[in-house]
């Protein structure tokens, strides 16, 4: 439960800023935002179709979702609850997968890259953007060993393809 709560504020973080950093325009079907540490696409469309084609590009490649985090209610909750008024998005989901080829090999190089695992891909929709979707992961550091950097890039290799399934 610990690990599900601290990964839950690092990625609520991660958004906070994703939103406070957007700089992609709406009327590119996608693009990547000019931010090194994460990738941002738009993607035009109702929230619910854009998510089922990111569920769909996921375990099309043969991968298992293992859990949903529900950002923005949770956000609406707590915000309730802590008498914060404003509705930050409209939607807003992290899907949480791991494939286990890449998470093996990227394992085996070396055993700390535990803390890579599971991958995630957030989705978001904002109030006042109705029909545009934004999708949007974390981007591996570069690490240490050569290994390992290019452990993690086939990580990256896989968010991007799903994405490019969902946004193209």
């Amino acid at each position: 439960m610990r690990y599900i709560h601290l990964s839950g504020l690092l990625l609520l973080f991660v958004l906070l800023q994703a939103c406070s950093q957007q700089s992609t325009s709406e009327k590119e079907k996608s693009k990547p935002a000019a931010v090194d540490y994460m990738k941002i696409y738009t993607v035009q469309g109702s929230y619910e179709d854009v998510r089922q084609d990111l569920e769909d590009a996921i375990t099309g490649k043969g991968i298992v979702i293992s859990g949903i985090s529900h950002i923005s209610d949770m956000l609406q909750r707590t915000g309730r609850d802590l008498g914060l008024d404003g509705k930050i998005y409209a939607h807003a989901e992290a899907i949480n997968f791991c494939s286990a080829t890449i998470s093996r090999n990227m394992m085996q190089v070396d055993p700390t890259n535990i803390v890579f695992c599971p991958y995630i891909i957030a989705i978001y929709s904002l109030p006042e953007k109705p029909g545009v979707v934004y999708l949007a992961y974390r981007r591996p550091p570069p690490l240490p060993t050569k290994e390992s950097t290019e452990a993690l890039a086939a990580v990256e290799n896989l968010l991007q393809s799903i994405i490019e399934d969902v946004a193209m």
